[in-house]
């Protein structure tokens, strides 16, 4: 993802073929943790809004299980792994993406480090949903139901040291020592990023 104004352009023309139908799309861009999909995902909505295209991007984060629960769990130390989210609850959100006009979804605050219930929302006149998130081509229980949602799928492929160091970066960014930033990348997010890549259903598109 070296040039991304050329996926940009990719992908819309990919999209383009959507159009021809009625109703919402739901697209959905995969990868593993700081692969770049957040980003490319708002890209992609704002190119599209500007075309005329309303777009708009929902993250799976908003569905994290609260730090309360994963410490009852014995998880917190692992938040952002498969069991720390509502998966079932992401599902359901999904399918409802696709057949309702209005629906209204969490957002995950990262400067407060939870979701927000009825954060964001979506009205009729969105015609393409990017739902953006690590779990999303994840093949195991749940999650892979997943996959008969998405009108086009996309997978985010990025070489893990490259993820490691962005992944070391965030950290810093958030105020981690240089131990401690190696620490989280090493200990929760790279184990993740592996399962991600072990265990991914096809992909329409891989970047």
């Amino acid at each position: 993802m070296s040039d991304i104004s050329s996926t940009i352009k990719e992908l819309s023309d990919h999209l383009d073929n959507l159009y021809e139908q009625s109703g919402r799309h739901v697209v959905a861009i995969a990868g593993a943790p700081a692969s770049g999909k957040s980003t490319l995902a708002e890209r992609l909505a704002s190119h599209l809004n500007r075309m005329g295209r309303a777009a708009r991007v929902v993250p799976m984060d908003g569905f994290h299980l609260d730090n309360a629960i994963l410490e009852r769990r014995g998880i917190l130390d692992r938040k952002g792994s498969p069991d720390s989210f509502d998966s079932c609850g992401f599902l359901h959100l999904v399918k409802r993406l696709k057949k309702e006009t209005d629906v209204v979804y969490p957002i995950f605050d990262r400067s407060l480090d939870l979701s927000i219930a009825g954060a964001g929302h979506l009205d009729a006149d969105c015609r393409t949903v990017i739902v953006e998130g690590n779990y999303l081509l994840y093949d195991a229980p749940v999650w892979r139901d997943l996959a008969n949602c998405w009108d086009l799928s996309v997978f985010v492929d990025v070489d893990p040291e490259i993820l490691k160091s962005r992944l070391i970066d965030r950290w810093l960014s958030f105020g981690l020592t240089p131990a401690q930033a190696i620490r989280r990348a090493e200990g929760n997010d790279m184990p993740n990023a592996r399962l991600i890549q072990q265990y991914r259903l096809p992909a329409d598109l891989i970047l």
